[in-house]
């Protein structure tokens, strides 16, 4: 639920206005069930179609004709199961948010949906209002990537940057391309680790195959053996049908396993024994399939002290560690920051995006970004919300970046003409001083409680912590 909310809340406050002809297919073998879906979304003002089956629908998609904003989809459809309509949508490209209905409360069930790229799905029986609701802010997020695909110029990658970490990066990507050896990404989350290993990916020979990505931190323990695997019926509670596992989903491609310093150790053993032969079993099954995947990891934490903790397996370290990549945290290449920033507010601005105010990008380029070009683009997002007028100025930024009360120690030390220094040099000094002084000070200010410092400063508890070590401040002296 919380991931549903955070969607709808960015396509509620970044979306044009909504049509009240926004188009919904009702796509549900129950006919009881869809003319009573049909019925509350006219009254709620939405054009709505209904199909009981699902070939007509994907014929008119295929035609150019599927232009519906929503489409309400039951898992169990004759013929075709929901999760391969889901399928057939996203590969044709289409914009439409997709809700899944279904009778499985399981978590599994849940993750698959999410995982194929559902908007959210509803578990019957489900209230009118439930609905409503969703279907509006599935609209409002469908007219929004209508609007962005409209007019934004896609790249071949998103690395923007010319600062010299960038191009000694690129030039990386280029030697190491149609190499098809194993890569470890090092960086700090949020630093685009995912959009270095898409670049590799296009670069090489496997670039007409698929890529796939899983983010090993972000799927329960009880289900990442099925999702690196797979599973057959019957394996455990929950496991209604077959599952290829992401292996067999990357077969000739490539798969970017992210954040796998977070992966448990007894998947971690599984998972070095298919590297090794090249071949998974799903869970429950008895037979093997071969496959012929590049695998690219990824890890915010060092790997090599994680080894010597006893975290991370020293013979997948060296599996994985042929050739290491690291991604500079944005704070190592504030010059970049003028260019990242047009990029997102030409992504998200709109056909007319509005600029910075010079104010504003001074307060973006004197801040340390801890969660890296994520928390930029969400910033971006946030001044995109609050501005008024074509400009934005440093009220709409997050107040975590420009705050009503600046100090002026926060200008840094002072300048010594007989001793200067590069001026990036000297912002990274001021920056990194001006932080330890509002850690300090937030801390003092939540007595000790992470949890409330980490709210009052707009940031994730995991990155806050991660900044409190950073600058040697322990939380139990603040209580």
């Amino acid at each position: 639920m919380i991931g549903w909310i955070s969607v709808a809340q960015r396509a509620s406050l970044f979306a044009p206005r909504m049509s009240d002809a926004s188009k919904v297919m009702v796509l549900e073998d129950d006919e009881d069930v869809s003319r009573a879906i049909a019925r509350k979304l006219r009254s709620d003002g939405f054009a709505v179609e209904e199909s009981m089956e699902p070939v007509p629908v994907l014929q008119r998609l295929d035609a150019g004709e599927g232009d519906w904003d929503v489409v309400i989809l039951d898992m169990g459809l004759p013929g075709m199961s929901g999760l391969d309509v889901l399928k057939r949508f996203r590969e044709a490209g289409s914009h439409a948010a997709v809700i899944m209905l279904t009778g499985d409360r399981s978590a599994s069930t849940a993750t698959e949906c999410m995982r194929a790229g559902a908007f959210y799905y509803l578990t019957k029986p489900f209230e009118p209002f439930q609905l409503s609701s969703m279907v509006q802010s599935a609209a409002r997020y469908s007219q929004l990537r209508r609007k962005l695909a409209g007019t934004q110029t896609q790249q071949q990658d998103s690395l923007v940057g010319a600062s010299a970490a960038m191009r000694k990066l690129r030039a990386s990507l280029e030697r190491l391309g149609e190499q098809d050896v194993p890569i470890l990404i090092q960086g700090e989350s949020g630093t685009g680790k995912e959009l270095v290993a898409r670049a590799l990916h296009d670069r090489g020979p496997r670039r007409r195959k698929r890529f796939v990505a899983l983010n090993c931190g972000a799927i329960p323990e009880t289900l990442i053996d099925s999702e690196l695997f797979g599973h057959i019926k019957g394996a455990f509670t929950g496991a209604t049908t077959d599952r290829a596992g992401v292996f067999v989903e990357a077969d000739g491609g490539t798969l970017f396993l992210d954040e796998i310093g977070d992966m448990p150790l007894a998947v971690q053993a599984r998972l070095l024994r298919v590297l090794q032969e090249s071949e998974v079993r799903p869970l429950g099954g008895s037979g093997v399939r071969k496959v012929d995947v590049r695998v690219i990891a990824a890890s915010h934490v060092d790997l090599a002290q994680a080894v010597e903790h006893g975290r991370f397996r020293q013979d997948l370290y060296y599996r994985l560690n042929v050739v290491v990549l690291r991604v500079p945290p944005l704070r190592e290449r504030l010059d970049d920051l003028p260019l990242l920033a047009a990029h997102f507010l030409a992504k998200h601005g709109g056909a007319s995006p509005p600029s910075l105010a010079p104010d504003a990008l001074e307060a973006m380029t004197s801040y340390t970004w801890p969660g890296n070009v994520r928390e930029l683009e969400n910033a971006v997002l946030h001044a995109i919300a609050l501005h008024h007028g074509d400009v934005i100025g440093p009220e709409s930024l997050p107040s975590a970046i420009y705050g009503r009360t600046r100090p002026a120690a926060a200008v840094g030390p002072s300048l010594d003409d007989a001793n200067l220094e590069p001026l990036t040099e000297a912002k990274r000094k001021a920056s990194a001083e001006f932080e330890k002084r509002y850690l300090t000070k937030v801390m003092e200010r939540s007595k000790g409680s992470v949890s409330e410092a980490a709210r009052l400063a707009g940031l994730d508890r995991t990155n806050f912590r991660r900044l409190l070590q950073r600058h040697g401040l322990d939380p139990a002296s603040f209580k």
